[in-house]
């Protein structure tokens, strides 16, 4: 395990590991909130035979500092952003989870598609926190999973003494089906890495965005992955790939994956996807 110091500074560990092959760009991973670049072993175990992989932690997540400052979306992407420019990566594919989506998000926002060749994105919907504008059709497409009053109970929730069954249930909310006991407790273990006053910052500014008018801007080749077993609709999986041009989605039934973590549960059939996805052009 490697570390940087970002330019506010802040330490962020990381792992840069594999193959460097001259035709496919190095694959960069982004984690889900409140987990680690820990729970992609299987992917970098899989995938860095053939290809350059770089993992790593976000502020306030696994080995990386938590300081009291900085739990923002736009703040995490330009992380990812300043890893890439220390390893001097001009141009590389992303695979991202869950609220590493919405980071993928907001570097597009800021920097653009120029150092992005593909892009794979795992069970994020556009809308995580409800508008009372929004229309039933629009809170279906958007897959959101908090209204106000939810999202208060769980941030208060993460800064109370109770934050480890907040974390806990959050967790194993993610789940369907009867999950393997031992990826359920690591995903739990990686989880009470982050303090509550991170989980509740990031979470809320997480819910705080609205992404659906950034979808139709991403120009590059993208595949949505999405679960029957997962607490994420499909359906909104479905909206997100719809709104990517050429975009493609692929929904994995309950008995290939059962939860939000595909990539923990099978990983033999979820690296299969991502490294055909990512050799088409190769």
């Amino acid at each position: 395990m490697e570390s940087f110091t970002t330019n506010d500074g802040v330490s962020l560990a990381f792992q840069d590991t594999g193959k460097t092959v001259s035709d496919a760009p190095p694959l960069v991973i982004v984690h889900s909130w409140i987990q680690t670049q820990a729970t992609f072993h299987h992917q970098v175990d899989g995938l860095a035979p053939r290809r350059r992989v770089v993992t790593l932690d976000l502020r306030g997540h696994g080995l990386s500092d938590k300081p009291d400052y900085g739990y923002r979306l736009a703040r995490l992407a330009r992380d990812v952003c300043e890893l890439m420019d220390h390893l001097q990566i001009d141009l590389a594919d992303f695979l991202a989870t869950s609220m590493g989506v919405s980071v993928c998000w907001s570097f597009i926002d800021q920097y653009g598609t120029d150092r992005i060749r593909r892009l794979v994105f795992v069970d994020q919907p556009a809308v995580v926190g409800a508008r009372p504008w929004m229309s039933e059709q629009d809170a279906v497409d958007g897959g959101v999973v908090f209204d106000h009053h939810a999202l208060s109970g769980v941030c208060l929730g993460l800064l109370g003494p109770h934050r480890d069954a907040v974390v806990t249930g959050a967790v194993r909310g993610a789940f369907s089906g009867d999950p393997d006991p031992a990826v359920v407790a690591f995903i739990e273990r990686e989880a009470m890495s982050t303090p509550g006053y991170v989980a509740a910052n990031l979470l809320w500014d997480h819910a705080a965005q609205d992404w659906r008018d950034l979808l139709p801007r991403i120009d590059v080749p993208t595949l949505v992955i999405g679960c029957e077993g997962s607490h994420i609709n499909p359906a909104s999986q479905r909206f997100v790939a719809s709104q990517i041009p050429n975009a493609r989605v692929q929904i994995l039934t309950a008995g290939v994956a059962n939860s939000h973590f595909p990539y923990l549960e099978n990983p033999s059939a979820f690296n299969s996807i991502v490294e055909r996805f990512l050799d088409e052009t190769r």
